[in-house]
Parts: structure tokens; sequence; C-alpha cells
């Protein structure tokens, strides 16, 4: 349990005494930014006041008049009412012990008994992954990092798109690049794919079948498109794990369209008074709930839109038991959210079971120039290309340290760059720091009570080390991993601080050498486990 807990457990038996009924889960408690306001403060009694007809002031003292906590040394009360406790020296210097011992599992939250299902990526199988796709992906993984450390049953999921005009256009594109091997011009459209990864699908097609495809009927024409999706697929099911992004499921569209699913489902909804035809379509009647305007989910030509299979997989979804879902979607999907929200209400949902992550655009700059791509064209730069020239890590972590709403312009150089002005540097080399302090006192053995801790700037690494499962819950709950990456920034600046100013090995004071090395391995263990929220590697030599 952290000192957090334990405070907001503390203030709830004591409000309980004085008359007050508050939850441990719902009491504020805060690291205090000044040495002088103690470790940690709350607001308890100013929220209070309301309630209780009292002055805060009043209401701090007659909490502080009934709080039994064995990790407070003293309290104070601050105008206008915020109570600030001073923790005693060792109940901070034990969560040295604490991370030693727990390791890569320092952090992690109780289990919560709480299904989430994150889906992230579902880039149509059609072509190269760009960098939407690329933020996407560092958010989502991260996002659900961050739900399973904190105690969380996540599911990654993957929706492959893998019907409708997108998947005609490969299968036609395809076909083109084939009968081009056999001398024909290739007859390719504006809404068609020109990327050059096909001419390499038609050539193992080629090597595979020979001419067997070039006469064209109906087993050519879904041939193409069934082993263009499969070669795209793959591709994109390799560029993932490469970039250290792994789902759990595929979910695919075909599947949805099989069988009575969508009839099924659209007479259920017909039978609830929400479905109507009107010009030769049919609509959806979402504006009873959130949306703006009716949505059609059939077309004049008889054909669904998309919306429909979307409806009936987000149905899938809940009725595999998750309480949450949580969409990672690009800008241009905010149009989106209420329709989805709607018809899940219509199903009898809380518009709560689902939440959207909406990304902003990327831009990326090499030597001051911003790098056009286009993936219909085939040019500029890809997810792969990126990532093979500036590192995993660096793209992880640049993609991740600025919340989702924020445009994010990527500096090539910066990333690529062996400096402090580079955060994923600047944080791998504390680590790198660590290990060398670590491998130079091997014959000194760590002391885990950490009991000779008593400067100040020891005393802010262990408030920040004790702080790191609040974090992760915080940053949980606001699905946002950029907290992560300002935790991370924090830490490895008080290392790198407390390296140039502290004698850390000092062979005339062995006690205290062995604390401050056993300090030096609690902040390795809570970089990585903090680094590997973000998907970023850590590095024992630099």
């Amino acid at each position: 349990m952290t000192n957090e807990n334990l405070l907001q457990n503390a203030l709830a038996e004591a409000a309980k005494a004085i008359g007050l009924e508050v939850a441990p889960s719902d009491i504020t408690i805060e690291t205090s930014k000044d040495p002088a306001h103690g470790d940690y403060a709350t607001n308890l009694a100013m929220k209070s006041a309301s309630r209780l007809h009292k002055a805060p002031k009043v209401i701090a003292q007659e909490l502080l008049d009934h709080l039994s906590c064995d990790v407070i040394d003293h309290a104070e009360i601050a105008s206008p009412g915020f109570m600030n406790f001073f923790l005693k020296k060792e109940s901070m210097n034990s969560i040295v012990s604490r991370i030693l011992n727990e390791g890569d599992h320092y952090g992690d939250g109780a289990d919560k008994h709480f299904k989430i299902d994150v889906e992230f990526v579902s880039a149509n199988p059609t072509g190269d992954l760009h960098l939407g796709h690329t933020r996407g992906a560092a958010l989502g993984d991260a996002i659900a990092n961050l739900y399973q450390k904190a105690g969380y049953d996540v599911t990654r999921e993957y929706y492959v798109n893998d019907c409708g005009n997108q998947v005609e256009h490969l299968g036609h594109s395809i076909r083109e690049r084939y009968h081009e091997l056999y001398g024909e011009t290739p007859n390719l459209g504006p809404d068609d794919y020109h990327g050059v990864d096909l001419i390499a699908i038609a050539k193992s097609i080629q090597a595979e079948y020979g001419d067997k495809y070039l006469t064209d009927t109906k087993e050519s024409h879904d041939f193409f498109i069934r082993y263009g999706i499969d070669k795209e697929l793959g591709k994109i099911k390799k560029d993932m794990a490469d970039f250290g992004v792994h789902f759990d499921r595929f979910s695919y569209e075909s599947d949805i369209r099989k069988g009575t699913t969508i009839q099924d489902t659209i007479q259920f909804l017909r039978d609830k008074g929400y479905v109507y035809e009107k010009d030769g379509a049919t609509y959806l009647k979402t504006t009873a709930f959130l949306d703006d305007k009716d949505r059609p989910i059939i077309k004049k030509d008889g054909l669904y839109t998309y919306f429909m299979p979307d409806i009936c997989y987000h149905y899938d979804k809940m009725a595999r038991g998750y309480q949450l879902l949580v969409d990672c979607l690009g800008a241009d999907h905010f149009g989106y959210l209420n329709r989805m929200r709607s018809a899940l209400m219509m199903k009898g949902y809380s518009p709560d079971c689902i939440q959207f992550e909406i990304y902003q655009i990327v831009k990326v700059y090499k030597d001051g120039e911003e790098v056009k791509m286009s993936k219909r064209t085939g040019k500029g730069i890809t997810h792969r290309e990126l990532v093979e020239e500036v590192g995993k890590d660096a793209v992880r972590y640049f993609f991740c340290e600025r919340s989702s709403d924020a445009h994010l312009d990527f500096n090539m150089n910066l990333a690529t760059s062996k400096s402090k002005d580079n955060p994923v540097y600047y944080a791998q080399y504390a680590y790198a720091r660590c290990a060398s302090l670590l491998e130079m006192g091997k014959d000194i053995a760590l002391d885990p009570s950490a009991k000779t801790l008593h400067t100040e700037k020891e005393a802010k690494i262990l408030k920040q080390l004790a702080d790191f499962s609040s974090m992760i819950e915080n940053a949980a709950e606001a699905r946002a991993p950029y907290k992560v990456a300002g935790y991370v920034q924090t830490l490895a600046r008080m290392i790198h601080e407390y390296y140039a100013a502290t004698k850390i090995i000092d062979r005339e004071d062995i006690p205290g050498t062995a604390s401050r090395l056993a300090l030096c391995k609690a902040c390795q263990v809570v970089l990585k486990n903090a680094l590997a929220l973000l998907g970023v590697g850590v590095r024992e030599k630099m």
C-alpha cells in the first residue's frame, strides 16, 4: 500500500469520526512541490466545508485531532485549510526495500476485476502504415499497458476492414500489376493503389501460381482481394511486432457479414422503433439519443454503409463481457463518436461504456523541412521507414510524450541526437549511469533499508519513487501516457543532478555507499518500469 493510500484510509477514518462519510478513493492526496509544505497535502477540509457548515481550518483541526497514521511524523494546517503532512524518515526510506523486492511488479495495481477492450490502429489492409497509424499504435499500446499495470484485464484488439470499396480497389490494383508482369499496360484509376509494394505482391503471385489468374473470373477477382489482404495484413503485423506492439485479437468485418448477424441486428433495432426508410435508403434514428442527425445504415443501392457492420462489431465486443470499450481513432473521426454511443444506447448500454481516444495529425521534420507523406502515391515516409531510420524507442517515446489531442511535430534530428535535449537519450543515460555505479560498487552489498539517506536530493528522489504507483493510477484513468513521459523526465533529471552533486561511491563510508547504491538500483527499477509502459527499452551502457 502506498503512502497516499495510507493517508487516504486514515483521513477517511478521521472524517467518519467527525460525521463525514467519504470514500478513501475520493480523498485527493497531492505531492507537495515545496519541502517546506511537507511531503503530501490534501484539500479535504476545504471540500467538506459546505457539507459540515464549518470553516475549512476548523474542519482541518478536527480531522487532525482524530487522525492516526503510522507514517506521519507531524502535520500542519495552511490557509485556507490545506493539511500538509510530513512523513517519518523511515517511512520514506522504506520505499527502496519495497522496490527492490517487487522489481518489475513495482507499481502493479490490485486486480480490479474489470475488463477493458482497447482497439487501435485497425488500418485498412491496403498498403503501408502511415504515421497516423504510428501515433495510434504508440498511444493505444501505452494506454493498454497503463490499464494493465493499474490492475485491469485488458485486451488489445485490431479490427480488420476487409470488405467494401477499398479492398475492391486493392484487388483490382494487384490484378493490374499482375497482368503488367505479362506485358500488359496497367490501368490504375485515381482510387486505386499505386504503391510499389503491390508490384512485389504481384511478383509473389507469379512465382507461386504462374499465369493461373490471367483470365478474369469471379475466382480470380476474389483471389486477388484475399491474397492482397493476407499479404498486407502480414506486413502490418510484422511492422507492429517490430514496433513492440502485439495484438491479442484480430476481428474481421467479413466475419460479421457472414450469416444473418447484420439482418438480425437491423430487425432488433427496427422492433425497438429505431429504424425507418427515407428516399429509398434505410436510416437509424440516432437523434433519439446523442447524435445531431440520423445515420443511414443501408444505401439506396441496397448495400450496407460501413456504420452498420461497425454497430454489430461493437455489440459483439460488449457481448464478450467487457465493461469498457476504448477506441483509438484519428482526428477525422469526431463525427463518429456520438453516433456509436447512440447505437450502443439502443441496445441498453450506458453511453459511458465506450470511450474514444482521438489523436491529432503528425508532421515530421528533418533538417528544418517537413517530410511529406502520401499513402496513395507511395511517396514520402512510412511508419516502417521512420522506425528504421530513427529507432523504435525514440518514435514510441516522442509519439507518447504529448497529449493525444495536441498536434505532433516530430523532429527526426532531435530524436536521433545524443544530447540531454533528446528526452529518450536523457532517460536511458540516467539508467546507464546507475548501471555504471552499480558495476563499480558491485563488491559492496546493497542496504535496502536505505537508512543513511538524509539529504534533500535523496528525499526528493525517494518521494518521486514512492509516487510511481499513484502516477500510474492517474495516467490510466486519464488515458494519458504523456504523464508517464513527464514522470520519466523528472526522475531522470533527479538522477543526473544527484550523480553530479554526490559522491555516491565512498569507500571510506561503506554504510552510506550501501544505501546510496540501493537507491540507484531502485531508480533503475522504476525507470525501467516507467519506460516499459511507453514501450521503450533501457540500456546498460551508453
